[in-house]
């Protein structure tokens, strides 16, 4: 295993141009490289290690009517400051149930879109408040949405000689914001099923995790929110569903039991007046 050790963020996209044909996986926190460890072979791997460019990269800061997030920016670092959590609350209530302590102020906002799980817990509230990630490579700058960031299980837009540098969430006034994620426990444990909700006047987000191979929007249900539609019951609602996600089994829960529960939980979330609030269950 070899470790490239950049010394700013330009030196590290020269790396990463120069180390193509290698492959290379950028670490930040190193919480998600460190669960599958055991599980690789790991004679053929070059790391690329971020971590003594947090002076650089690790800012937060509002600029352009955006929340612009550095790429070392941590769940720690969102649940502390009052001013971030105060206008994005459902960051701080998703950085909350990522992981314990430890994992909180070590792993980054950038990294849980890296990793690309579609059981992410951060990348739902991102999404649902309409987050772009900002790509850069030795040769220019690019920026993505989030919500169409994902091409598949773990794949994504990003090139091999990009990096996230900053991850923009634009600031509006919000009448909705709601986030919920089933577990076994509120914290350290990977999510059975999650959904993140807003409405601004750009509309409604709806947007789930562990219910398909990536992190989504359910756009059909958006849809028919932003047509004014109201639902008696959860049928109503999963029928919608029906037409973006694809759940499954696994060794956490069933497909059954994760499009019922996430129904019940819109119907339940949509059911309530304007609310600004976070569960667990």
């Amino acid at each position: 295993m070899r470790v490239l050790t950049p010394t700013s963020l330009d030196h590290a996209l020269e790396l990463l141009d120069g180390h193509r044909a290698e492959q290379v996986r950028p670490v930040a926190g190193g919480t998600d490289l460190l669960v599958s460890w055991h599980h690789h072979d790991k004679s053929d791997w070059t790391l690329l290690d971020l971590s003594p460019l947090a002076g650089e990269l690790r800012s937060m800061q509002f600029a352009d009517e955006c929340l612009e997030l550095g790429p070392l920016a941590t769940y720690w670092d969102v649940i502390r400051d009052d001013q971030v959590s105060g206008s994005f609350p459902l960051l701080r209530e998703a950085a909350r149930q990522v992981g314990a302590v430890q994992i909180q102020t070590r792993g980054t906002w950038a990294g849980n879109i890296a990793n690309g799980s579609p059981a992410a817990d951060g990348v739902p509230v991102m999404m649902a408040y309409d987050a772009s990630v900002v790509l850069a490579s030795k040769s220019g700058r690019r920026q993505v949405s989030l919500d169409s960031y994902y091409t598949g299980y773990r794949k994504s837009v990003k090139r091999p000689d990009e990096l996230i540098v900053s991850i923009r969430l634009p600031r509006r006034e919000r009448d909705v914001e709601w986030f919920c994620k089933v577990g076994p426990r509120a914290a350290q444990a990977i999510t059975k099923v999650g959904v993140a909700l807003t409405h601004d006047a750009a509309g409604w987000r709806v947007v789930v995790n562990s219910v398909a191979p990536t992190v989504l929007r359910c756009t059909a249900l958006e849809q028919a929110l932003d047509a004014g539609a109201t639902f008696a019951d959860p049928c109503e609602i999963s029928a919608l569903l029906q037409r973006d996600i694809a759940p499954i089994d696994d060794m956490r829960s069933t497909a059954e039991y994760r499009g019922e529960a996430l129904a019940r939980l819109l119907h339940h979330a949509l059911s309530e007046p304007p609310m600004i609030r976070a569960c667990s269950a």
